[in-house]
């Protein structure tokens, strides 16, 4: 029998080999349908993670905020999360031995508050919108009552902190590991971390690397109007400090049908599917991999797994009540010219890519208030 000692130190090795089960996902070849025989990307599986891709982040944020003294031993952590960043910050809390607090809204899937409380951490939902900010603004006034109740917490602001960028420096260099050499990636946008943080290691290493950024319509990230958008876990009401504008070579917008039949094809073929992100990323990874020069290759990151969608993207009366089966996409995408040349409303592509805020100071109609919120922004953040 143990002593007690031994049983304490037996419980830390045991928390602080949970972070080692974070990192080295599967890499898997994806072809037919996205792709011609023979053709295809190479998808790297972050829904292997024990929370996906966001546990990265979460843990890298945390154990740098504690080297640092921004969050001392047992303070609480307090942040704003759609879902799959409060699963990494769960995991980072009990590593590390802190309270968690998550603050999201309605509009966060039964299933997940389960799990997330069922990790310990504290769920606080906010009831109404802001005005003009909508749920995110809600969420981060939250956020800033919490910090104020809880002395000594901290939060860790994913939007805007280089810490979120600089915690995917792993999966880039897993990536250039596996495949040897990259011409494209493929990157969904909410926060900007993980498209910024592999794309610098990977630019650095091959310097023609085009990185193509995917987003959801509704979204403001890249110019387009705020609205309210059905797909969690990409885009965003705000505009992230996070986005490496001058990295992406493209992007591409995608509707939620479109998503949709994305993921379900995926699970038909190659059982490996996710949610929002990944049909988003595999609709236009396989345009890429079908127009492109066949030696091109192609990575494309898969942000999560299946799991928390099986009452939205994988069910069929939902799908149906929003519209989501009514035709697969296009075989190509639409083009325009700029970024805010007009709204978007299905899959779209422009391969002029440029900050929307250095657009608007440029114009001389900058508002300080954009740096933060656009009105309308009645949406879902990031993850």
């Amino acid at each position: 029998m143990h002593s007690p000692n031994t049983e304490r130190h037996l419980t830390t090795l045991g928390h602080a080999a949970l972070s080692g089960l974070v990192g080295n996902t599967p890499l898997l070849h994806v072809g037919e349908p996205f792709a011609p025989a023979g053709q295809g990307f190479w998808a790297k599986l972050e829904g292997f993670n024990p929370g996906g891709i966001k546990d990265r982040p979460g843990l890298h944020m945390v154990e740098r905020a504690r080297a640092r003294g921004d969050l001392r031993p047992g303070g609480r952590i307090i942040e704003s999360t759609s879902g799959t960043l409060g699963l990494g910050l769960a995991l980072a809390g009990m590593v590390h031995g802190h309270p968690v607090t998550l603050v999201t809204d309605p509009g966060l899937e039964l299933s997940m508050t389960r799990l997330l409380t069922a990790y310990g951490a504290q769920v606080n939902v906010v009831s109404e919108p802001h005005p003009t900010g909508g749920w995110q603004q809600a969420r981060r006034d939250r956020v800033t009552q919490l910090l104020g109740q809880h002395p000594g917490s901290w939060c860790p602001d994913q939007y805007n902190n280089p810490d979120n960028t600089a915690a995917y420096t792993p999966l880039a260099l897993e990536l250039a590991t596996e495949l040897g050499h990259i011409d494209v990636l493929v990157c969904s946008v909410g926060t900007g971390g993980h498209s910024a943080g592999v794309s610098r290691v990977l630019q650095q290493l091959y310097p023609d690397l085009r990185l193509v950024g995917v987003d959801t319509i509704g979204s403001t990230i890249f110019g387009q109007p705020a609205r309210p958008r059905l797909m969690r876990g990409l885009g965003s009401s705000i505009y992230p400090r996070n986005v490496a504008y001058d990295n992406f070579s493209e992007v591409h917008w995608v509707a939620p049908g479109e998503a949709v039949w994305a993921c379900r094809q995926l699970a038909a073929s190659h059982y490996a599917t996710g949610g929002w992100s990944v049909g988003a990323v595999a609709l236009v990874a396989g345009w890429l991999a079908r127009t492109m020069p066949e030696d091109i290759r192609i990575a494309a990151i898969f942000p999560d797994g299946p799991q928390r969608y099986l009452g939205t993207v994988y069910d069929d009366d939902y799908c149906a009540a929003h519209g989501l089966l009514d035709s697969p996409p296009a075989s190509e995408p639409d083009v325009i010219g700029c970024l805010d040349e007009k709204e978007v409303a299905r899959w779209t592509r422009c391969t002029s890519v440029v900050d929307p805020l250095a657009l608007d100071r440029a114009a001389g109609t900058d508002d300080p208030a954009a740096d933060e919120l656009r009105p309308e922004a009645d949406a879902e953040e990031g993850r």
